[in-house]
């Protein structure tokens, strides 16, 4: 488990300086601020570096000479500090938006939780996570609308189009290729690398088939099924896919707590007595948990005629990658329109077919 997280800056009169510490009973002395200022001017680039300075494990980011600021997860000295560079380049973002007023002060215990659990985040949590991020969410957009666009172009676009500042397009590229939804390659005679898109990401709620196929079997009183079976119905009736609802349900999905209580509750229908056994599994605050699922209207309570309550899921979600067809059409498109040179288009369908080879052979593997 990391020990603490350190936000820093230099400061040309006293040296480094550290700005906020969680937790506040964390050491670090200023030496060590110097070694890790040290080996990021050395690099001279924004983004991730790794150091051991006597029984500390650091993982530094730094936001480049624009803003200046460092961010350091403390670890231990069998944490694997690469594992955590997707998160601390998010964390960094966070901060940086929440420079007016320090506010980004409060926010750094929960900057710390949420990077404490980010190696340990499946793939649907670390796809989710790619959503939320503003950026990349933007990239996605961007590349969904035409498919390929050059590196160079892309970061005068995001210059333009993201206000708040500071975009290491670097360390977002770079975490794009991780999840495999981009390529990046050169093409001949372009002056600039280009970006691919090669999956697109899908979300939405999707209804518990399971739990409604057979609620009883599932924990529910047979008499509160067919209530249970039309809230449901009633729901996705009214129910349409919404970046924001999406958005609302993202915070839900990488709340271990909240991810934790999902994850029981995909697979039966429970008390609250049920409910309260999670606290050996870090639910700490089972009330909140259960506010936040209500709020998200993610969960439905059923009470019998002993007025005991079930607590059942109402909308599940799905998150994953997909096979982005469509850009089969806008690449059609783009050579009719001659909006981009022939030898980028046919590179795009080389890619998407390698992608899509890839795709089958991986489904065949898991069969």
């Amino acid at each position: 488990m990391p020990v603490g997280l350190v936000v820093m800056k230099w400061d040309e009169r006293v040296g480094t300086e550290i700005l906020a510490k969680y937790p506040e009973e964390i050491v670090i002395t200023d030496k060590t601020l110097m070694q890790v200022y040290s080996t990021h001017e050395y690099s001279g680039e924004s983004g991730m570096i790794s150091l051991m300075v006597g029984s500390l494990n650091i993982a530094s980011y730094y936001t480049g000479p624009e803003k200046g600021y460092y961010i350091l997860m403390l670890l231990n000295l069998d944490d694997d500090p690469d594992a955590y560079e997707g998160g601390l380049a998010d964390t960094s973002r966070i901060i940086l938006q929440n420079l007016e007023d320090d506010a980004y002060l409060k926010l750094v215990p929960s900057l710390f939780r949420r990077l404490s659990v980010y190696p340990t985040l499946n793939t649907e949590q670390r796809l989710a996570m790619t959503y939320q991020d503003e950026i990349k969410r933007m990239i996605i957009n961007r590349l969904r609308e035409e498919g390929a666009v050059s590196k160079s172009e892309l970061m005068v676009w995001l210059k333009d189009r993201y206000k708040q500042g500071f975009v290491d397009l670097e360390g977002v590229l770079i975490e794009l290729i991780k999840r495999e939804l981009i390529k990046e390659t050169s093409v001949k005679g372009m002056p600039s690398e280009l970006i691919f898109l090669t999956n697109d990401i899908l979300m939405m709620r999707i209804p518990p088939v399971r739990l409604l196929k057979d609620p009883g079997d599932k924990g529910l009183p047979s008499q509160l099924a067919s209530d249970y079976r039309m809230e449901a119905k009633k729901y996705f009736q009214n129910y349409r896919p919404s970046e924001q609802d999406n958005l609302r349900l993202i915070d839900n999905i990488i709340n271990p707590q909240i991810y934790e209580t999902l994850r029981l509750l995909r697979t039966a229908i429970v008390t609250k007595n049920d409910l309260e056994k999670l606290k050996k599994k870090g639910v700490d605050d089972i009330d909140e948990v259960l506010k936040m699922l209500w709020e998200t209207q993610m969960i439905q309570v059923f009470q019998d005629d002993r007025n005991n309550e079930y607590y059942a899921l109402l909308s599940d979600f799905y998150v994953d990658k997909i096979f982005p067809k469509y850009l089969l059409n806008i690449i059609k498109a783009e050579y009719e329109n001659k909006s981009k040179a022939d030898q980028v288009l046919v590179e795009y369908l080389n890619i998407l077919e390698n992608t899509y080879i890839n795709l089958k052979s991986a489904v065949k593997s898991e069969d």
